[in-house]
């Protein structure tokens, strides 16, 4: 008897669980919320079964979900807050990798579409013959002109293999190239020797702020410091920022101690991040921090501490002006939200970012320099040197 009332019991059990599922109104109150879960999330889920299973052409579950939660995210009005579904999230995964498919190349926005500031070494567009100046003007035929750049570069990026045709306007000339993407590694650092003034000068750029960003920023440090640079230039323009630990640690590469960033946050533990190990860069060595528009977030968190802690001049335009930062958390859809969790604040107590999460008054430069604004010069990188090599005077 035992062993046949076992199984008959599961079997009843599963039945009601099955009923009471579906129908969980018909459940006692402190049942209901331990096992559906509160008003809310009930409120929820049922619109989402009642859409499925009414409307007049089949949606699939998932996409109301994802739907659900886009709509949740986008509803706090944060520019900086976002919901990534399980395909957006594992491209932020690669581009936290540094990698990403497209033709490899990095670009800045212009009135006329997308100006190419430089082509990555084996990449597909540097093998088409795209170079540093052109304009990409339009993408499979649809023109570029007017548009955000994120809007260009979604267009260009597309799975390996895959074609795109790119209209190029070289000197007022444009041809049409048919490139082929591939997967791209970017070159999170690049670095070279400049002679301004009689004095060798090394320039370190920084893409952007991934995990191991420091550690190559430190190697082209000491590189160009032992091939006989005299002062640097840190530019971090078109940089949006990445991991705050990397800003501190790259920060750290200038300075001697003391605070970087200090961060608030409602849900996450205030912190005072502090410069750490030895530096790489001596106090007696000149720094020249080279900022634009795009300068933004971690990029503000180091050239706020270098600016405040009196370490380097900052050099070019305005920052974005972006004052919090943001929390990845991992949802069991394979998807993520990437929401804004605190405020961070420079070693002089500054926000850098506006009321709540608008953007505020960012960085204004030591000296102001253009950039790249009508010819194919760097402005203000000349400036840049200009500026370091006069340090050494």
């Amino acid at each position: 008897m035992r062993r046949l009332l076992v199984p008959v019991l599961v079997l009843v059990a599963l039945l009601a669980g099955i009923t009471l599922g579906g129908h969980p109104e018909s459940l006692p109150g402190f049942v209901r919320d331990a096992f559906v879960g509160d008003e809310d999330t009930r409120v929820v889920s049922e619109a989402i079964e009642e859409i499925s299973a009414s409307y007049y052409r089949k949606v699939p579950k998932d996409e109301l979900a994802d739907a659900a939660v886009a709509g949740a995210v986008d509803s706090l009005e944060d520019r900086f807050s976002n919901y990534l579904n399980p395909e957006d999230y594992r491209r932020f995964q690669n581009s936290s990798q540094n990698a990403y498919e497209g033709v490899g190349m990095e670009v800045r926005p212009i009135k006329a579409g997308l100006r190419v500031v430089d082509t990555y070494d084996g990449s597909p567009a540097r093998r088409a013959g795209i170079k540093s100046g052109d304009v990409i003007t339009a993408v499979n035929g649809k023109s570029l002109a007017g548009e955000a750049a994120k809007t260009g570069s979604e267009r260009i990026k597309g799975p390996p293999g895959t074609k795109v045709t790119l209209t190029v306007r070289t000197d007022g000339k444009e041809r049409k190239l048919v490139v082929s993407r591939a997967r791209v590694t970017v070159p999170v650092v690049a670095s070279k020797m400049r002679t301004s003034g009689g004095e060798k000068l090394g320039v370190v750029r920084l893409a952007g702020f991934t995990s191991g960003a420091h550690g190559e920023v430190g190697k082209a440090l000491k590189k160009l410091e032992a091939d006989g640079a005299k002062g640097f230039v840190l530019d971090l323009r078109g940089n949006g920022g990445g991991l705050v630990s990397e800003a501190q640690l790259v920060a750290s590469a200038f300075l001697d101690g003391g605070v970087i960033v200090s961060t608030k946050g409602r849900s996450v533990e205030g912190r005072t991040l502090r410069a750490e190990g030895d530096p790489v860069v001596g106090k007696d060595v000149p720094v020249v921090v080279l900022v634009d528009k795009n300068t933004a977030s971690a990029s503000e968190i180091v050239a706020g501490a270098l600016q405040d802690r009196d370490r380097a001049t900052i050099v070019g335009v305005k920052t974005f002006g972006k004052g919090v930062f943001q929390q990845i958390i991992s949802l069991t859809n394979g998807g993520a939200l990437d929401i804004t969790a605190g405020q961070y604040f420079t070693p002089k107590g500054r926000n850098l970012g506006g009321k709540g999460v608008k953007t505020g008054s960012g960085i204004e430069p030591d000296i102001a320099a253009k950039d790249r604004v009508k010819t194919k010069a760097d402005e203000g990188l000349d400036k840049a040197l200009e500026v370091l090599a006069d340090k050494l005077l």
